[in-house]
């Protein structure tokens, strides 16, 4: 009996939620889908990250045995498409016992940056592979030779539990040149001539730097990354100033608090510079950041400058996106479990899909009852999003049932929940109610934002779709399946370019 079997017992065509309401079974492709792109592992409303763990690695090893090919085409996905890495690593660290030749065809695609690599080689000791065997020794190895300066400044020593000296320990590259021979000597924390290394070489001497002139001069030569500063050094604002211009977007937003308290927003020079990056729709899109993400940072500063340059990143990043076409009803759950993150995404989510159906669409939010908000086309998305606040039980079942009381005819509907009914009458009885009475053709997109296995539909429902977890993919996702495209797990089978996901 496979782990899964064992963990949850027979797989019949129900389930139920915390609550003991009545729910379907998704496919084991479906929730091993969910999983990657939902599943971080962190604590949820409904499931501590014990119960978490047992349950990925019940499924990361029944994946295995019923479809490695599937296994594989799916972790790529969800760590290249929709940049999750925690569950990709996992399920990669099991294929690389079961099917060594899948797990080397995507380990390069899985294992990105010395930080996948560190976790990757922790999960395998927490299974018990101790170094995995000669499969993963090889890639590692492959990985390793493409180890640069900046790598090496940047990742080692992070406090991951490996770091580049021990993989370098673990697989034995071998060095192609004096210089890399000189790099892996300096990962090892062996004697090293750094002038082979300008860049190891600046580290250093920041260390021993003794004036803030110094440090400055030591950070632009060497262009050092800011977490290899603030691990060697603590910045003065100066410093903090001289980091900002070399931060990465995402760093850069991480960080705006940290500014702040360091005073570097006093100087509008700086305030300005920043607020070009954060309204440049071609650098945005270079970014990779998820609207979300402006959230948190919105929340963090103060600066009227800076929460105005958010609020327009946020509008940039779906301005690009495609049209849905149709009428659109358009429901949002506020329950209690949705409290925190959950709803912070799916505000954001819901409001631009809202701005981008032009006012064509229906926009409800949801707990036990059922709110229509009318939100503003012209008022920002983050403005709007944090005036949504979470309440209640669920009942999924009622946004459907107004929908079909006042008689409003839409071409699809797009509810955003983590699918923990609690009260009321299921949705799916309410869907079929619906499109018996108004409108046979309506498509149903859930966006399932939450990593429980049960489900509002089942399995063969042709109009409906499951989109599970939040990337900026993923109302070109409903957009293109308005259109006739497949399921997401098709996609993944059908090997769906990234591109037109």
């Amino acid at each position: 009996m496979s782990m899964a079997r064992k963990l949850f017992g027979s797989q019949e065509s129900r389930s139920y939620t915390k609550e003991n309401y009545s729910n379907h079974i998704r496919s084991i492709e479906e929730r091993y889908v969910q999983m990657l792109l939902t599943n971080t592992m962190s604590n949820t409303f409904y499931a501590d990250q014990n119960e978490l763990l047992k349950e990925a690695s019940a499924l990361h090893h029944e994946m295995a045995e019923q479809d490695p090919d599937f296994m594989a085409q799916a972790i790529a996905f969800a760590r290249q498409t929709s940049m999750m890495r925690l569950q990709p690593l996992f399920g990669l660290a099991v294929l690389s016992g079961k099917r060594a030749d899948l797990f080397a065809g995507i380990f390069a695609e899985v294992v990105r940056y010395p930080a996948d690599l560190f976790d990757f080689l922790m999960i395998l000791q927490g299974m018990g592979r101790g170094e995995g065997g000669r499969a993963v020794k090889r890639e590692v190895s492959r990985f390793l030779s493409g180890v640069t300066e900046y790598w090496a400044v940047k990742y080692n020593g992070r406090g991951r539990g490996y770091n580049l000296g021990d993989a370098i320990a673990t697989a034995h590259p071998k060095p192609e040149s004096e210089r890399q021979q000189a790099l892996f000597r300096y990962l090892r924390g062996l004697d090293t001539e750094l002038s082979l290394l300008p860049q190891v070489e600046a580290l250093e001497q920041l260390k021993r730097a003794e004036s803030e002139q110094e440090q400055i001069a030591w950070i632009e030569r060497g262009k050092l990354p800011y977490e290899t500063v603030t691990g060697a050094i603590r910045p003065s604002k100066a410093v903090w100033e001289a980091l900002l211009r070399q931060m990465p977007a995402f760093a850069l937003l991480r960080h705006l608090n940290t500014l702040q308290r360091a005073g570097v927003w006093e100087d509008t020079r700086n305030v300005d510079y920043v607020v070009e990056r954060f309204t440049n729709r071609e650098a945005l899109g270079k970014s990779k950041i998820l609207p979300f993400r402006f959230a948190t940072a919105y929340r963090q500063v103060d600066h009227p400058q800076l929460k105005a340059a958010l609020r327009e990143a946020v509008e940039l990043t779906f301005n690009n996106l495609p049209e849905l076409g149709g009428r659109t009803a358009i429901f949002l759950d506020i329950s209690g479990s949705m409290s925190g993150q959950y709803l912070e995404i799916g505000s954001i989510f819901a409001l631009a899909l809202y701005k981008k159906t032009e006012g064509n669409s229906l926009f409800w939010l949801f707990d036990t009852r059922v709110l229509d908000v009318k939100p503003s086309r012209k008022d920002s998305i983050l403005t709007q999003a944090a005036r949504i606040r979470a309440r209640g039980g669920t009942d999924t079942g009622a946004p459907m049932r107004k929908l079909l009381a006042d008689k409003e005819h839409v071409d699809q509907i797009i509810i955003i929940t983590d699918e923990q009914q609690n009260a009321g009458s299921p949705f799916y009885g309410e869907l079929k109610r619906y499109r018996d009475k108004v409108n046979r053709q309506a498509k149903a997109f859930i966006v399932d934002i939450s990593p429980y296995q049960n489900a509002l539909v089942p399995q063969g429902d042709p109009q409906t779709y499951y989109i599970y977890g939040w990337s900026d993919t993923v109302l070109s996702y409903i957009a293109q399946s308005v259109q006739g495209y497949e399921s997401m797990t098709e996609r993944i089978k059908n090997g769906q370019p990234k591109s037109a996901v």
